[in-house]
């Protein structure tokens, strides 16, 4: 039984037969031109160079009252009036309470009576004492009666002190039925209304008062990194810039930057075992009230100078699996080289490198994706921009 063929499929097949014998012929071709490797990766390089770059260092920290007082009633009573409005601003020795005086009025002046007689028998005391120690001279009245006169005085005397002490205490506490303000600030809410009853020294403050301008921040510093900057300090791989009052700037929880620069007051003497940090206490003008106590804020420190920094681009910068730093260089042969380095800080868009790298070397910055150590590379230089290694106006440590 014979089958039929169509006389197109003939023509066909050999047409297909040629391209595919071309297409082979072509690749082999590529692959003879090309040694048998596909073409080296394209990356942009920069030159890195040492120059002097200021140290920052950025701090955690929290706003706290330059002065605080808590308002605390010395006497007991009613609570009369309250003279101020919550929120405000209050003077130094305003009064803000008035608790009912009326006992302690009259108990001032029962004193104040008694004051009175006490100094009218002072008087009689001291005239009987006089005319006695006359007529004891002509033995006109025993030496008892006299010794009685001069002692008689005496008391009097000492009853007098006792009276006037008296007086003092029931002027104070008349005094302190008006409640005043210790400090210049801004007042708090009041825990009390007025006809409220009050204790003298009670727990529960009446009110606090807080000085907000100038205002404190509270910052915490490692005493490793303490450690640290100071041996570099003494190595001279730091060097201090001035030698007077440390400036500090502060960026606000939105990140933006407060308007006015403050000083560093103090450092503390001890390391917080917990923590194991050393708490730093700066000084910052408020006059506008913008921080508040409590604000999370941070606050950048000037560590000093380091001479031969170098740096480096933050897309430069990897990480191997063991969290370790490194860039990527392209040696003289145009090969790829993993560079472990150190890095102190980075400082806007660069990263402050310190050991590692050398100058004059050329490290990738872009084209990272595409090459691995060992690879040859088609290395061209970064555009003149990009190549400019300048720190930024406002660093940021981390």
């Amino acid at each position: 039984m014979h089958t039929r063929r169509n006389p197109l499929l003939a023509p066909v097949a050999a047409l297909l037969g040629l391209f595919l014998l071309a297409g082979c012929g072509k690749q082999e071709i590529a692959a003879a031109q090309n040694g048998g490797a596909p073409p080296a990766p394209a990356v942009t390089i920069l030159e890195v160079k040492t120059e002097s770059v200021p140290l920052v260092a950025e701090l955690p920290g929290r706003t706290t009252p330059y002065l605080i007082a808590e308002l605390r009633p010395q006497v007991g009573g009613i609570v009369q009036q309250r003279a101020f409005t919550e929120g405000s601003e209050v003077r130094a020795g305003q009064v803000l309470y008035r608790i009912d005086a009326a006992p302690y009025q009259a108990a001032y002046d029962s004193a104040k009576a008694n004051l009175a007689r006490a100094e009218a028998n002072v008087q009689v005391a001291r005239l009987k004492a006089e005319r006695y120690a006359g007529l004891v001279r002509i033995e006109a009245v025993s030496k008892q009666a006299n010794d009685d006169a001069q002692a008689a005085l005496k008391l009097a005397q000492a009853e007098l002190a006792a009276t006037r002490a008296a007086l003092d205490t029931t002027r104070i506490d008349l005094d302190h039925t008006q409640v005043r303000s210790p400090i210049s600030g801004r007042i708090g809410r009041s825990s009390v209304t007025q006809g409220a009853l009050v204790t003298a020294n009670q727990a529960t403050a009446l009110a606090t008062v807080q000085q907000l301008d100038p205002i404190y921040v509270d910052l915490t510093q490692s005493s490793a990194e303490i450690l640290r900057i100071r041996r570099d300090l003494a190595a001279g791989k730091l060097q201090r810039k001035g030698s007077g009052a440390v400036p500090v700037m502060l960026v606000l929880e939105d990140g933006s930057e407060y308007a006015a620069e403050g000083t560093l007051a103090f450092s503390e003497v001890t390391v917080d075992e917990a923590t194991g940090s050393v708490t730093l206490r700066a000084t910052f003008p408020n006059p506008k009230g913008e921080l508040l106590p409590g604000m999370y804020v941070r606050a950048r420190l000037p560590q000093g100078v380091r001479s031969a920094a170098i740096l480096v681009p933050h897309a430069a910068l990897t990480h191997d699996p063991r969290g370790n730093a490194l860039v990527m260089v392209v040696d003289g042969e145009s090969k790829v080289q993993a560079r472990p380095v150190q890095v102190a800080q980075s400082m806007g868009g660069y990263w402050v490198v310190t050991s590692g790298l050398q100058a004059g070397e050329r490290i990738i910055v872009e084209g990272l994706q595409r090459v691995r150590p060992g690879v040859q590379v088609q290395a061209q230089q970064a555009p003149a921009a990009a190549a400019v290694a300048s720190a930024p106006a406002a660093p940021a440590a981390k």
